[in-house]
């Protein structure tokens, strides 16, 4: 027998990554191959990539430096978005030996096994391959959809990842039934534009929902992004009265100025945003609301900026995922004039992280006091375990092993300086 050939992954990126990741590399659990960690030594190295910033295809190069480092005889792979996007750039890098789109990075096991190894396969993504993340931890990201229809200024995800597309209802559900009958408590539903599912069936994403909900062994069901246009008041009603749909929502913002907004090309104003965020706290007042937001977009002026930041600081919003503008090849961005200097736009990224973590300790602090139900997952540094109360407020207490994948009802009175609450 030939002794098994040790094959790492690594992923960057987005949630919708992860899930991908996951399903890709269970097709390898056999004798052929043994999954190491990146971090060793490895015959195959496969790299899930992102191209949503500069930074990110610059992490992935790093990747392949580190792999080739780490075994100079060995294989490497990329796969996803930065292969997709610019797949020439990253098979004139040295040491890579197979890239692969988003399309064909599924066929990844077939290439390796069969030894069929294209130097690139890159074709439009236009089927739907669902995915999810079941490496042994209490959270599972369950791809539902993918892609996008939606045409902003910054953005090549459509690019990437082509148009809007999910399997339907009926093939959703099959899927999560069956990880429902693993051990995983919890589904983070992920995707481009979630709240686009069943758009090509005619079926609608708050119908998902309301099945999904009715499926025995998944106690948790988080939702991950939602457009504030797609966020409709069932959807929000929905999660407020369903205890299995965990209270908390994450909202793309991407500016707070009405200005930037249109110059971006989203399909929302700050108006809309506002709405919908008044309309959650009014039926769940300790819900986790967290928003994207980009700073330095091209044409932002000094004013727009501080338009933007006053808006955050008006809206109850629990915290923001700040991004510094990147500039990404075939955007429309590129073609406007009055571009923000990068120094700039880093210190527009300090002064927003800022204000975001004075949202989040206020969003923290309005929740001490109260009794809390944590899901407690199986990390664990210096004898803690941690986990996570239903309006994802982050938790720690003595190690358990008992408590692993267990929900627990605490009460949420000790944050420590580091933003975690001492149960």
């Amino acid at each position: 027998m030939n002794e098994a050939r040790k094959i790492a992954f690594h992923t960057l990126g987005c949630k919708l990554n992860f899930s991908e990741t996951s399903s890709i590399s269970r097709q390898f659990l056999n004798e052929e191959f043994a999954e190491v960690p990146f971090s060793q030594q490895a015959d195959i190295y496969v790299i899930n990539s992102c191209s949503v910033t500069r930074n990110a295809e610059k992490r992935c190069k790093a990747l392949i430096r580190q792999a080739i480092k780490q075994n100079p005889e060995a294989f490497v792979a990329v796969i996803g978005c930065f292969s997709q996007i610019n797949p020439d750039e990253i098979k004139a890098l040295p040491g890579v030996g197979l890239v692969l789109g988003n399309a064909d990075k599924f066929n990844l096991f077939r290439h390796l096994k069969e030894g069929d190894l294209p130097s690139y396969a890159v074709n439009e993504p236009t089927r739907f391959e669902p995915s999810w993340s079941g490496d042994g931890r209490t959270r599972s990201f369950f791809k539902i959809q993918d892609g996008c229809d939606y045409s902003c200024a910054y953005c090549t995800i459509p690019l990437a990842r082509g148009i809007s597309r999910s399997d339907t209802i009926a093939g959703t559900l099959k899927i999560a039934s069956g990880i429902a009958k693993t051990n995983i408590k919890e589904l983070v539903l992920s995707g481009v534009n979630i709240g686009d599912f069943g758009k090509l069936h005619h079926e609608r994403f708050i119908d998902l929902l309301r099945e999904l909900v009715d499926i025995e062994g998944i106690e948790r069901i988080r939702i991950s992004s939602v457009e504030p246009d797609l966020l409709d008041d069932d959807i929000i009603r929905l999660v407020a009265d369903h205890p299995r749909l965990m209270p908390h929502f994450h909202i793309p913002l991407q500016s707070g100025s009405d200005e930037v907004l249109k110059a971006m090309g989203r399909r929302y104003n700050t108006s809309l945003f506002a709405r919908r965020v008044e309309r959650i706290r009014s039926l769940m007042p300790l819900a986790c609301i967290a928003a994207d937001l980009i700073v330095g977009f091209p044409s932002e002026t000094n004013v727009l900026f501080e338009e933007s930041m006053q808006f955050i600081k008006d809206t109850e919003v629990s915290y923001i995922h700040v991004f510094s503008y990147s500039e990404r090849a075939h955007t429309r961005a590129l073609r406007i004039k009055e571009q923000v200097p990068v120094a700039q736009r880093h210190d527009r990224s300090r002064q927003m992280h800022a204000l975001s973590d004075e949202k989040k300790k206020a969003f923290y602090l309005k929740n001490k006091g109260t009794r809390a139900r944590v899901l407690w997952e199986q990390e664990q540094s210096g004898g803690r375990i941690y986990g996570f109360t239903e309006n994802y407020i982050r938790v720690k207490t003595d190690f358990d092993p008992g408590l692993v994948n267990k929900i627990q009802e605490v009460n949420l009175n000790l944050l420590e300086a580091d933003m975690v609450y001492l149960v």
